[in-house]
């Protein structure tokens, strides 16, 4: 490397060395003029950042110059800071992370951020009850989080993310696969951290559950979250409390004509109401075995159309009926594969005789999918449509405890060709 500052003894070492030949002067002369006095010319940018620079300022600072590169996480600048508290957080995350996942799929959803953002969540409300101030967790609020409260913390916050887990397990919510909303599990985590023990009594787990199906199938969690997340852990402990219902039961709503828009499974309602079906019951239509933890993993569940794909194209069906949600039902793998592309009718019978169920009790596996039974047995589409989507909401009243209004509006009726029973 060329040292700028020394220049000027290299040089005379150059004179020596060459005993001041004209040539080798005049080479010399060139190197200053063409390269040596542009370097001396040349500024550099510099921003000072002094000691008391605040987190946030110097993470800006870094996403802002650094235009090139990697942007700068909360995590990776919060690792440097605990680090010179001889903290190593990456460390911390790293085993963290394996046990959190050691028995709950789902919980790879979670990163070290979001880690973080539960921690500074549950310390901004326990600050909140001994001084009033407000609850937050936007991105300043971590990288202000002092290493005394995540200490402090931590633990608590890891077992409320593993009571989470277990909740939506309860839920039929296994995987990250199946998970509607990643960011959801960050409020349900920082709750379950705080009620501790008593997230388990009955009446507070359905109060908990209500608020979760809320934010789901009102769709509250797709965008930037913290300012609900600053509302929910508060107001849910005030409602479990016996104060009001929190503002995300109160906002969500869902609209029946939304059913048909559930197309994949990029919607967290589309994940949603496959659970919802799950929790219902749903029977596999050849073993009628019920989906749980075991074989929803052994037996590869997934969604499936009930009439196939392959008949409802034929049938010039419009696609936004047959491919939507509530033309679908989670099924083992293997069975999805016997249905084939036929009509219900046909592989209904085919499941009867080549695999041994009984009229009686195939009926009962399609209950349990709140499948209509004679309109789906009879191949009648449009009927079976809105019967289903009426079967569909009703799940969905249940799980938020809220009328899904507008059943018979104008514009469900143009949407379903009819009004829903």
């Amino acid at each position: 490397m060329f040292d700028i500052q020394g220049f000027m003894h290299w040089e005379s070492g150059f004179s020596a060395y060459f005993k001041f030949d004209s040539e080798a002067m005049q080479f010399m002369q060139r190197f200053r003029n063409e390269i040596w006095l542009r370097f001396q010319q040349f500024k550099v940018p510099a921003i000072e950042l002094t000691q008391d620079t605040p987190r946030e300022a110097v993470c800006q600072v870094f996403e802002k110059v650094n235009t090139g590169g990697v942007t700068l996480t909360v995590f990776e600048l919060m690792t440097a800071t605990f680090a010179a508290s001889d903290f190593n957080l990456r460390e911390d995350w790293d085993a963290r992370r394996v046990r959190l996942t050691a028995k709950h799929e789902i919980l790879k959803a979670v990163d070290g951020t979001s880690f973080l953002t539960a921690v500074t969540l549950l310390a901004s409300y326990q600050r909140h009850l001994n001084s009033k101030t407000a609850v937050s967790c936007k991105r300043a609020d971590v990288l202000r989080l002092e290493l005394a409260d995540f200490t402090r913390l931590q633990g608590h916050v890891e077992e409320g993310f593993k009571k989470a887990a277990e909740l939506l397990a309860e839920e039929k919510i296994f995987d990250t696969k199946g998970l509607p909303y990643a960011t959801q599990l960050i409020p349900l985590a920082t709750i379950c951290a705080q009620l501790a023990s008593s997230v388990t009594q009955h009446g507070v787990k359905q109060q908990l559950l209500r608020w979760y199906w809320s934010g789901v199938f009102g769709e509250l969690y797709g965008g930037a979250n913290e300012t609900r997340f600053a509302m929910d852990l508060p107001e849910m402990i005030q409602w479990i409390g016996g104060g009001l219902e929190p503002r995300t039961i109160r906002d969500a709503n869902f609209a029946p004509t939304r059913l048909l828009s559930l197309q994949s499974r990029l919607a967290a309602a589309y994940k949603g109401l496959a659970a919802l079906l799950m929790k219902h019951g749903s029977q596999d239509f050849i073993s009628g075995t019920p989906i749980d933890l075991n074989t929803y993993f052994n037996n590869a569940i997934d969604i499936h159309h009930l009439f196939p794909r392959v008949w409802c194209e034929a049938n010039k069906l419009p696609r936004d009926k047959w491919n939507s949600v509530v033309n679908k039902a989670p099924l083992a793998a293997g069975t999805n594969r016997f249905i084939s592309g036929d009509a219900p009718s046909v592989y209904l019978a085919r499941i009867e005789k080549n695999k041994q169920v009984s009229s009686g009790n195939l009926d009962g596996f399609l209950i349990s999918h709140a499948i209509p039974v004679a309109e789906f047995r009879a191949d009648h589409f449009d009927v079976f449509i809105r019967h289903r989507a009426s079967a569909l909401l009703g799940l969905i009243e249940n799980a938020t405890g809220k009328t899904v209004s507008g059943r018979d509006s104008e514009e469900t009726v143009k949407a379903f060709g009819g009004t829903l029973p």
